[in-house]
C-alpha cells in the first residue's frame, strides 16, 4: 500500500510539473488547452519532483531510483563504465528482467534470509563507521529505518543471484578449451598469479588461571542479576562490556540464525530458550563466556543478543605457552617427529589439526579449499612470519587472533612457496579455467539478456535514446 500512495504522489507530481509535449499529448488536438499549457508548464527539467525515465514490461523505473543508486554508488566508491546518467538506468532496466524471469521461475528468497543478510550488512556498515549512532548520523537514519528501507533491495539483489546461476548452472569448460582460449590470447590478457604459499601450523592456547574464569563468570552473574532487577537493560550492559565487537554496537543483537551458524555449546543454549524476559545460564564457547536472551523465534531460526566476556592471560601463562611451543618447534627441527604428527597430537587448532597442520583458504567462485594461499589472504601475523622464511623453515614462536577471536602461540612450516608469475596451463590450471568459464558465463547472460530485451515492452525518455548501452535492443 505505501508503494502505491508513492507511485499515486509520484504520478500526481508529474501532472502539476509535466512538460508541455508530455502534457499535450493527452489532450485532445482540437482542446485549446495545450497552448496554455505550453505557456504556463514548459520547466525546466530540474524543476520535476520524480518522473519515470524508463519503462521495462510492467515495471517503471523512476529519476529517483537512479538518483538513489548514483548516491550509493559515490558512498561506496562504485566506478561506472561509461556514463553513469546511461549505465544506472540500464543495470535498473536488466535487473527489472531478472525480477520478472525470477518471479515466473518461482524462485523465492526466505525471509529469515533477508533479514539475516539486511543486519549483516548494517553490521558492516557500523563497523566501518565506528559506531551505530556515527552511522544514524551519517546516513540521516535510524538503523529500524534502514532495515527496512534495505529489506527489498536486498531481496531483489538476491533473486537476481539466483537468477544467474540458474542460467548458468550448466556451463562448463573442458581442459582442451581453456588450451585454445589461451593459444593465440594476447600476453597482456593472460593472468598475473600473485605469490602464494602453503604453510603448516600449530597452535595451542595459553592457559587461563581458574580465578580468571571466576572473575568472568562473576562478572556475567552480576550482568544478569542487574536486568533481573531493572536496574537496566542487557541491551545496554551489552553495548558497555561485551567483547563480541560485531554485535556490542546492536546492544548484543544477532540477526535470525540458524542452528548450524552458530557455536555449537551456544546454539545449545539459545535454542532451547522460550521466555524472552529471561536470561540464560553461563555458557562457555569457543569465543569465551556468554549470557544470551531470546528476542524472537521464526520456524528453525531464532534472533536473540548476548554478552561475550573473554577471560585474560596472564604474562606467566603466555611465556609459559611461547616456552612449550618453541620447545616443540626445537623438537621439529632435530627430527624426533614430524610436523604431521605434531600438529594431530599436539595442536588446538581445530580447522587444521586434522589436515596434517596445512592452512588452507576457500575458492570464492567454486567454494573448494586449496592449500595454495595468496600472502594478502593469510592471517596478518602469519603473513609477516612467512614473509622472512624460506621454503623448510619453522618459525620460533609468534602469538595471533585465532578464527574465534582468541590469543593463541603459534609456529608455523613454510612448505612451498610459488613467486608471483604469468599463470600457465602446467602450474596454474585452476585460474586459467576460472577465467574461461567466467568468460562463458557472462556470454550465457549477455546473451539471455539481449534475447528478453526482444521479446519485452521497452519504453524510455527520448534523453536516453543517443545512450550507448552494454545491450543492444533497448530502443524499439
Amino acid at each position: 500500500m505505501k508503494r502505491y500512495k508513492t507511485i499515486a504522489a509520484i504520478i500526481w507530481a508529474m501532472v502539476l510539473w509535466a512538460p508541455s509535449n508530455v502534457w499535450a499529448q493527452d489532450i485532445d488536438e482540437e482542446d485549446s488547452t495545450p497552448a496554455i499549457a505550453e505557456s504556463h508548464f514548459d520547466v525546466p527539467e530540474s524543476s520535476v519532483i520524480d518522473e519515470v525515465i524508463w519503462v521495462v514490461g510492467d515495471e517503471a523505473i523512476y529519476k529517483s531510483d537512479v538518483e538513489a543508486v548514483r548516491m550509493q554508488s559515490e558512498v561506496e566508491g562504485v566506478k561506472w563504465n561509461g556514463d553513469p546518467d546511461c549505465s544506472i538506468p540500464e543495470q535498473l532496466a536488466v535487473q527489472k528482467l531478472f525480477l520478472h524471469q525470477a518471479a515466473l521461475d518461482s524462485i523465492e528468497i526466505s525471509e529469515s534470509d533477508v533479514v539475516s543478510g539486511v543486519d549483516e550488512q548494517i553490521n558492516r556498515w557500523i563497523q566501518i563507521a565506528g559506531s551505530q549512532e556515527k552511522l544514524e548520523e551519517y546516513r540521516k537514519q535510524t538503523v529500524p529505518e534502514m532495515r527496512l528501507s534495505l529489506h527489498d533491495e536486498f531481496k531483489n539483489n538476491e533473486l537476481v543471484r539466483e537468477m544467474k546461476q540458474k542460467l548458468v548452472k550448466n556451463v562448463s569448460v573442458t581442459p582442451a578449451d581453456v588450451r585454445r582460449y589461451f593459444k593465440d590470447v594476447p600476453e597482456d590478457s593472460i593472468p598475473f598469479v600473485p605469490t602464494e604459499v602453503e604453510v603448516q601450523i600449530i597452535t595451542q592456547q595459553p592457559r587461563i588461571a581458574p580465578e580468571e574464569i571466576n572473575r568472568i563468570k562473576d562478572e556475567l552473574r552480576n550482568y544478569t542479576d542487574r536486568v533481573n532487577k531493572q536496574e537496566t537493560t542487557f541491551a545496554t550492559l551489552a553495548r558497555l562490556y561485551s567483547e563480541d565487537s560485531g554485535t556490542a554496537r546492536q546492544g548484543g543483537e544477532f540477526g535470525y540464525v540458524g542452528r548450524g551458524e552458530l557455536d555449537p555449546a551456544f546454539a545449545a543454549v539459545a535454542f532451547n530458550l522460550t521466555d524472552p524476559k529471561k536470561i540464560s545460564k553461563i555458557v562457555e564457547s569457543e569465543f569465551g563466556f556468554h549470557i544470551i536472551q531470546l528476542i524472537d523465534r521464526r520456524g528453525d531460526r531464532i534472533k536473540v543478543r548476548h554478552i561475550l566476556r573473554k577471560p585474560q592471560i596472564s604474562r606467566e601463562n603466555m611465556e609459559e605457552s611461547m616456552a612449550r611451543i618453541d620447545s616443540i618447534g626445537d623438537d621439529l627441527r632435530n627430527g624426533l617427529f614430524t610436523f604431521e604428527e605434531a600438529a594431530l597430537q599436539l595442536s588446538d587448532d581445530k580447522d587444521t589439526r586434522n589436515n596434517r597442520g596445512i592452512m588452507s583458504s576457500v575458492d570464492s567462485e567454486t567454494g573448494a579449499l586449496s592449500s595454495k594461499i595468496r600472502m594478502r589472504d593469510l592471517p596478518s601475523e602469519v603473513a609477516r612470519v612467512v614473509d622472512t622464511m624460506k621454503v623448510g623453515d619453522i618459525s620460533r614462536s609468534f602469538t595471533m587472533i585465532n578464527s574465534k577471536g582468541k590469543v593463541v602461540c603459534a609456529i608455523i612450516k613454510l612448505t612451498n612457496r610459488i613467486e608471483a608469475h604469468k599463470a600457465n596451463i602446467a602450474e596454474d590450471y585452476q585460474v586459467l579455467r576460472e577465467v574461461v568459464l567466467n568468460k562463458r558465463r557472462e556470454e550465457v547472460i549477455h546473451n539471455w539478456v539481449v534475447d528478453k530485451i526482444k521479446h519485452t515492452y521497452v519504453q524510455m525518455d527520448d534523453r536516453y535514446k543517443n545512450c550507448n548501452f552494454e545491450y543492444q535492443g533497448w530502443i524499439k
